[in-house]
Parts: C-alpha cells; structure tokens; sequence
C-alpha cells in the first residue's frame, strides 16, 4: 500500500533511527533508506532527512552518497553529519572545530532565523542537544545562516530557493525540547499530513509476525524486563499461547530474588506459557576468568544459545517446527555496528555469531527491532500489560554481569601513562560552579578504571574524574545539592579532555583507609561478587520504591568496580539515568534526604570499601560501565 513519507537517510548514527521514530510519534509516516539509495526508493515521499553520522565529510572512507538525491524536487533537512554534507555539497567547507560541543547548548536565531519556516514558532534562543568535533566553516553556494551558537557560527543554514535547511544540533533527541516543533515545521514544509498511529503500528507489527513465522512455532527468551515481556505479549497476541513458548532462564545474573518475582508477575498476568530454568552454574562457567567486556557479552549470548538447544531437547521440542525470537529493540543494533555505516558501541547478547547465523538463516523474530524503549512501553500498556511488567527498569540479558567490572589485577605502562594525562587534564580544567567553601576544600582525582563512553558516534575507553567535597565524618562526604550545578562541572569535564569519559561524585570511603589503599584489585564476575552487587543494589532499588521515585527514573545500575583494600571487598558506583529512547540519558539527580539514607545503608554492608555517584550524561558516557 502506498502511503506520503519521510524517508531519514541513515550515515551510521546512534540516532538515524531515532529521527525516523519522532516523526512516527508525531504521525509522520517515515523510512530509513541508505544514503547510496536509488532515486526509485523516494516514490511518494514528501521529503528527506539526512542524519548524523560517525565520519568527518572530507574523510576517504566516507558512507557513499547517491548526489542526484538533492536533485529531487523535495525539501531536505540536514542534522549534524547531514548539515555538513548539505554545505559540502553546495560548495561550502567543513573542518575540525577549534572547540568540540557536547551536551546541551543554546541555538540563537539570526534576523534570517526569525522568519524562517524552520524555526515557526521556536524560540529565539532555545536549548539544543550538540554532539560534534567538525563544523561548518563557509556556508554553501546560495545558504544563509539561520542560527548560531557560543561556538559554532553556522549552527544552522538554509537556501529557501531549494528548500534545503540544515541544523548542527540534534532535534530528535528529548534534549532538544523544541526538537519536535522544527521536526513539525519540516513536515509542514514538506506538505505531510498525519498518517501514522499507534493502532497502525501494532497491526503492522502482528501482521509481520504472522508472516515470519509461518506455520512455526516459535520459543522467546525471557528476562523478564519490558523488551522480552512486550514481545511475548505480541507473539501470543499474533500466534496464540499453543504457538509460543517463554523460556526464562536465571543465568545467575538476576538482581535480588527476580527470578521468583518474575514467575510470579507473569502468572499473575495469565501467561501460562512459560517455563523457568535454573542455568546459573552453566553462565558462571561461560564467563569464568573473563575480563574483556566484550568478551563476556560474547560468552553469555553464545551460552544462550547452549542453554536453548540444551532445553530443545529436554522438551523433545522438533527443531524444524520452532524459530526463536527475542526483544531486540534498534538501539540494541546500531549500537552493535548492525547497520551499514554504524560503528560498534559494544556487543550486544543478541548479535553475537550464533544468533547472526540463525538471522541469516531466517530463523530469528525480532517484533521489536525497529522500536525504541519508549514505543514499546506504550504497545505494552496497549496490550493490557500491567506497570510492574511495562514500567519495570530495563534489565538487559547478561543482567548484573556486564555492571561486574572485572581485572587480572594488572596496570599496564600505558595505563600509566594515560592515567596520568588525564590527571593533568583534570587539574587543568576551571571548576567554579559551587561556593567558594565547597571549591576551596574540593579534591580532584582520577580513578584507575576505565569504562566505555560515546563521543561523536565512535566509543571510548576511558577514566573517569572524581570530585571529593569536603568530610561529614565517619567516612561521609558533602553532596552538592544543586543538580545543574553539578551538570555543568560534570560536561566541562569531560568536554575538555580526551582522557575522561565521566564524572563522578565521591559519597563515602571507609574511614579506616587512606586513599592510597585503594588500589586495582584481581576480580572477575563471580557468584560471590554478583552476590556483593545484589545487595547494594537492593537497597538502592527498594528505597526509590518506598519514596515513589522507581517510575521517575528510567534506569538505576549499581556497578561494581575491582578497585578496594583486597579482592575481597569492592567499591560501588550509583548510576541512575533518566531517558526516553535510550540514546540519550541524563544522569538522575535523587532527593537528598532519599541519597543519603542509600549511603548511610550501603557503607553498613561490611564489604564496601567507597562508593561513588555517577553525574555523566549520555553523550559522553553510556548507561553502563562496559
């Protein structure tokens, strides 16, 4: 059926999908196409966006881009990577910018500006989201500057004649509060009317279902978080119960007692076509003395894989009569360098080999693929799903085991060596945010751990600054109570140095030790460590239920790092985030008397050596530490 779209050409950015998505929020139909796409492919599309992208636009090994694209008669939005080729294209010039912007910035509009169809109704100096080294240098052949900012001149072009527009911000993240409004104002330009709701896609995607599977069964993995519950509920919905089976399988990477909690919510629900598996030895053992992060996601998909063909045959179930599906949402593979011209983020438990196999071999049902966290909470809630089940915090499939830091106990030269660059780098940085009795007694570090972070598409692998306020006593420290205050420190941070990728808070260190007793310890993802990590995190989880905040948060991950007096013991970091689509998050700022009574219960567990918040947003840093 032929259907009015947009259609978002996708250079390999964590957000292409995401441009796509708002536009279906908002009633938009639209596409993803490759930017080499034959002109064939815009049949009864209204216009064209091109989206950000990894590369720089005068790199060789660029995303190959069909030109006779902006010789159609349709309007064309550019963001980010796609404003800088728009101005390549026209002629203009794009280069390194003297200073790289991440984060939040303020886009002013140029007299141009306030009468362009772009910015109707926007702001003359709205909050934008930045995430770019390279800017526009000289405005293409015909372009007019239509906004700026503190650092980028050319924030934003357009050449009315030939209805091309630009921006170098990011309008489909939620950081982008008026994003939605320009996105509104394209589509207006492009002559869209409304075509696209909730019902529609539902119906797509039982329709899709039916489909792929055929007359197989099908049997779904089951963590028991909202990606593989919605999914379940589809498949029951498109299938049937008889036709679909649920495996939760408890890989011993569980939070605390939510094997038995998710038996139950699912009984209660009315699913009865589950079994529950205890395969904890078996995970254990697969990542046992790993400690490449990417290494251990690799290990825990491919066992389950192991676990699965293992419970085919207890079942007696015939391999040739079942596909298995999972809750893959987008995020899960541009992040996994799925898509053509994406870079790999990290390795996700559904991509690694076995299942790409059976994806090639068509034997994989993905219902969620091309949907983001908070599109399918709103099918779950469409389905009937209860909150406990859709509003739960996302719990990946390798669960606590990615949040378990681990280390041969070893600190390479180069370690070393870029250690202390980024202490140089962190001493340099001005930090005037707070009072001057907080700046004065305010001590800077750099922890000895390294975490995964995104900048500019690509991941970092780097340390993370710690800021330690002045000592409450009995091993306490003050905690800023002003979250834009710490917002600010935290992004100088890390926009100013190529050595740190976050910022963290210091909230408690055992009194009996001295700084330098903390030092990288041998630890690797045991039962007796994940054991460690269960109870930290059950305090802070049953205290966000017991003062109402569980739902005001998206994520909270607790992780536990191999930095402390002895392997025996551990230090823990605090990471809660808030974000509706996952590819961007702000770190989550809890009230203070809520904070406190975490730190005050933690530093009791007689294992915990420091503990530490995490104030980094995403850009620069990721949800979790690997």
């Amino acid at each position: 059926m032929s259907r009015s779209k947009i259609v978002v050409l996708d250079f390999g950015s964590q957000y292409a999908h995401l441009i796509a998505k708002r536009f279906r929020a908002m009633g938009y139909y639209s596409e993803i196409a490759l930017p080499s796409a034959e002109l064939s492919v815009f049949k009864d599309a209204k216009g064209i966006v091109l989206s950000g992208g990894p590369s720089s636009v005068y790199e060789e090994n660029v995303p190959d881009f069909n030109k006779e694209i902006l010789n159609l008669d349709l309007p064309v939005l550019g963001l980010c990577y796609g404003h800088q080729l728009m101005t390549q294209s026209y002629g203009g010039k794009v280069g390194k910018a003297q200073t790289g912007e991440f984060g939040h910035s303020v886009l002013i509009q140029t007299q141009a500006g306030k009468t362009s169809p772009l910015f109707k109704n926007i702001t003359p100096q709205t909050h934008v989201w930045m995430s770019h080294q390279d800017e526009v240098l000289e405005p293409g052949e015909g372009f007019e500057t239509i906004a700026s900012t503190k650092d980028c001149q050319f924030a934003a072009l357009q050449n009315l004649s030939k209805k091309r527009f630009s921006l170098q911000c990011h309008c489909e993240v939620k950081d982008t509060p008026e994003g939605n409004q320009i996105f509104k104002n394209f589509a207006d330009i492009c002559g869209m009317e409304v075509n696209w709701d909730e019902d529609t896609v539902l119906s797509h995607i039982t329709d899709t279902i039916k489909k792929d599977a055929g007359d197989k069964n099908v049997l779904l993995f089951l963590s028991g978080g909202v990606d593989s519950t919605v999914a379940f509920a589809l498949l029951n919905k498109a299938l049937g119960q008889k036709r679909v089976l649920g495996l939760h399988i408890d890989n011993g990477f569980m939070r605390k007692d939510e094997s038995k909690n998710v038996e139950k919510a699912y009984r209660e629900h009315g699913f009865e076509n589950f079994v529950v598996k205890d395969a904890s030895e078996s995970f254990l053992n697969a990542i046992k003395g790993l400690t490449d992060p990417q290494k251990k996601r690799m290990a825990v998909g491919e066992n389950f894989i192991t676990v699965r063909d293992s419970f085919v045959k207890e079942q007696n179930l015939e391999e040739d009569k079942w596909m298995l599906a999972q809750g893959t949402l987008y995020p899960d593979i541009i992040e996994s360098g799925g898509t053509k011209n994406s870079h790999t983020i990290k390795t996700h438990h559904n991509r690694v080999e076995g299942i790409q196999k059976l994806i090639e071999q068509g034997l994989i049902i993905e219902p969620l693929k091309d949907l983001y966290k908070d599109e399918v909470r709103s099918i779950g809630k469409k389905l009937g799903l209860a909150d406990p089940l859709v509003m739960r915090h996302p719990f990946p499939g390798p669960g606590l085991s990615i949040n378990v830091l681990c280390s041969d106990g070893s600190f390479t030269q180069k370690d070393r060596e870029e250690l202390q660059k980024a202490e140089e780098e962190l001493q340099a940085v001005t930090i005037d945010q707070f009072c001057p009795n907080c700046t004065a007694q305010l001590k800077r570090s750099v922890l000895p751990v390294r975490s995964v972070g995104v900048q500019g598409d690509f991941r970092t692998y780097r340390f993370p600054a710690c800021l330690t306020f002045k000592s409450t006593g009995d091993g306490f420290y003050h905690i800023p109570e002003k979250r834009e205050k710490i917002e600010s420190c935290s992004s100088k941070i890390t926009n100013s140095a190529r050595f740190l990728n976050r910022t963290l808070i210091k909230l408690y260190q055992n009194p009996l030790l001295k700084d330098e007793d903390l030092t990288i310890q041998e630890g690797y993802c045991t039962k007796e460590r994940l054991d460690q990590l269960r109870e930290v995190d059950n305090i802070v989880l049953t205290q966000l239920h017991k003062n109402g905040l569980y739902n005001t948060i998206f994520q909270h991950l607790t992780i536990d790092l191999p930095y402390a007096s002895k392997k025996e013991r551990a230090s823990f970091v605090l990471r809660p985030v808030c974000s509706e689509d996952v590819m961007t998050a702000r770190f989550a700022w809890l009230q203070m008397d809520v904070l406190k009574e975490i730190v005050r219960q933690i530093a009791a567990l007689p294992f915990v050596d420091a503990l530490y918040f995490d104030a980094t947003n995403k850009p620069p840093a990721t949800f979790g530490w690997e």
